[in-house]
């Protein structure tokens, strides 16, 4: 019974483990259509037009006008009429510090000016002028009577106990917005009290390279974008260059922004100084692949990519300048439908289809 059973299982083997011719050829067909359907690209077609240079660089925002404060005399802080972040116009006291000493200095100082008038006239009329005539009394006598009774001290004592009154107020010397209060109420007051910004607009540092130097100019536009949001451009201009390179090979560059209400003093940007140049060959910077460690493009050419090696002159963040690598005898002319994608694993030749209407 073994022995008849082991022809049948010897068929249904074979069977089983046979190919249709047919479907092998199929399932080989199936494999070459989807090759084929990995190699879409998309072109355009190579013009001469604006390039547009951009010089990147980093920098930080500085408030136009910018000021520390602090009291020029010393005493208990008793008032802060305006703190953090809070706008003040020019004049506006910003904070006081307790004047009854001062008061009281300047009542001493004017009953000691009081004292002094009388040794003052007292003088004269030792010089044999008549009571109160100043008239007609000669300019250097009245200079020595002053100095004799006292009267040009005290009256310098006078002024200078009005100005220390006067300093127990801290007032704001333009319009502005208070920033880094340092002390608080019933502190003694001393060293920096404050810095107040005005931020209508803002200035921006940044460095060049040595060899960028002659690109830019006093007046020259540039765009700022906060860190904070790369979506956002706001436009400024150059307002000074340093004509000296630093010991790095750099230039510093100061340029001016109008603040629209979102930018603020301190905030890190990038500085980016755009400049076209007419009639250059320009590509995305997709189109420009790496083969053999040279820069290679490729042309579309009757349904094939054709490889062509170029060199890139300029670039931004978005473009190349390209021009023909004439030592591999390479070709490319205006006119020539560029792969801008789904170039990253052509060959020389390799069949393409295009996905994009041009």
């Amino acid at each position: 019974m073994k022995q008849s059973l082991l022809p049948l299982i010897c068929i249904a083997l074979i069977a089983g483990c046979g190919t249709n011719p047919k479907e092998k050829t199929s399932a080989s067909a199936d494999h070459m259509q989807h090759r084929i359907e990995r190699n879409e690209v998309t072109v355009d077609t190579l013009r001469r037009r604006d390039f547009v240079r951009e010089l990147i660089s980093n920098g930080r925002l500085i408030a136009a006008k910018r000021s520390t404060l602090s009291f020029p005399v010393t005493g208990t802080i008793v008032a802060i009429h305006a703190g953090n972040g809070e706008g003040v116009n020019r004049g506006a006291v910003i904070a006081r510090i307790d004047t009854t000493e001062y008061a009281v200095q300047l009542h001493k100082s004017q009953l000691a000016l009081d004292k002094s008038r009388l040794e003052f006239y007292d003088v004269l009329v030792g010089l044999g002028y008549p009571v109160g005539d100043t008239i007609n009394v000669p300019v250097e006598a009245l200079r020595l009577a002053r100095i004799r009774s006292g009267y040009a001290d005290a009256l310098a004592s006078l002024q200078s106990a009005r100005r220390n009154l006067e300093q127990c107020s801290l007032c704001a010397p333009f319009s502005g917005k208070v920033a880094n209060v340092q002390q608080h109420l019933y502190e003694n007051a001393k060293g920096e009290f404050c810095t107040l910004l005005d931020d209508r607009r803002l200035n921006v540092r940044f460095t060049v390279l040595e060899s960028e130097y002659g690109q830019l100019r006093r007046g020259q536009e540039v765009t700022i974008t906060p860190f904070a949001d790369l979506r956002k451009e706001v436009k400024g201009r150059i307002i000074a260059i340093n004509p000296s390179i630093d010991e790095h090979g750099q230039v510093q560059v100061d340029a001016e922004v109008a603040n629209d209400g979102t930018l603020t003093d301190g905030m890190n940007v990038r500085v980016a100084v755009r400049q076209k140049i007419a009639g250059q060959l320009v590509v995305p910077k997709s189109a420009v692949v790496i083969r053999d460690n040279l820069e290679v493009l490729f042309r579309y050419k009757e349904g094939r990519a054709q490889w062509t090696y170029v060199h890139t002159s300029l670039a931004n963040s978005r473009e190349y300048v390209v021009e023909a690598n004439r030592d591999r005898s390479a070709e490319l002319d205006p006119g020539d439908l560029i792969i801008v994608s789904g170039n990253l694993n052509l060959a020389d030749g390799s069949e393409v289809t295009l996905t994009d209407n041009r």
